[in-house]
């Protein structure tokens, strides 16, 4: 995640001979007719939130994310990367402008969905995990987690007001799953030995990865949705 201090400039916005600043980026959109931001989270073989063409979605994937404008056909992926002498090194955001399809967003369910099928991912992971005991267990696990939960408190996102108060719902389980998540694969396998103890644990947090990033779109886009939809 790149940090509060990062340099962020545009490049690619119609009407702008080079890059500019996100400031006056977001006035330039605006002024397009742009009314709202969606987040996408594509990861191979799952284009979440993408709605093409093939290069706009190449891009995206190899990012694995990308912001698809609401009003104009326009998305923006970031190319991250540092900059500045030694010893005063810091981090630059560059987000390219490119054509995209202006279609529905790929696997972003609505926030009902999201909130369940996050919660019937997750209890059938841990089902599974606790079969196999390769969940985790003792000091280690629990150090582990401890670091984890402070990371994720020091770096936490807070959704900008004027949210559902269930987007905020289901991103915060959304973020607490992909913690677990981290600290399971952290762990290494665990308690499983054999291969296929090892083949079933990857198998059962690969769905739950994937419904926990559905739902953080799900949560990152419902302002956008709802305005869409005429609710406010």
């Amino acid at each position: 995640m790149v940090g509060d201090d990062a340099v962020h400039r545009v490049e690619g916005l119609p009407g702008e001979s080079g890059p500019v600043g996100l400031t006056l980026a977001l006035g330039r959109l605006r002024a397009l007719g742009v009314t709202g931001l969606r987040v996408a989270l594509p990861a191979p073989g799952h284009p979440l939130g993408l709605s093409g063409p093939p290069e706009f979605n190449a891009r995206a994937l190899e990012a694995e994310e990308a912001v698809i404008c609401h009003g104009a056909a326009l998305g923006l992926v970031p190319e991250v990367y540092e900059a500045g002498p030694a010893g005063d090194v810091h981090v630059e955001v560059v987000w390219h402008v490119l054509p995209v399809r202006e279609a529905p967003p790929a696997d972003v369910p609505s926030l009902g969905e999201a909130e369940r099928e996050l919660a019937e991912a997750l209890r059938e992971a841990t089902e599974v995990l606790t079969r196999l005991d390769v969940a985790g267990s003792g000091p280690v696990a629990e150090a582990a987690i401890d670091a984890y939960r402070a990371r994720a408190e020091r770096g936490r996102e807070v959704l900008a007001p004027g949210y559902p108060p269930r987007a905020v719902r289901v991103l915060e389980l959304a973020q607490r799953v992909g913690l677990l998540i981290s600290v399971a694969y952290e762990n290494g396998h665990g308690g499983a030995v054999t291969a296929g103890e090892m083949t079933a644990r990857t198998e059962a947090l690969r769905p739950v990865e994937r419904t926990a990033r559905r739902a953080q779109v799900a949560a990152y886009n419902a302002y956008v949705e709802e305005r869409e939809r005429g609710v406010r």
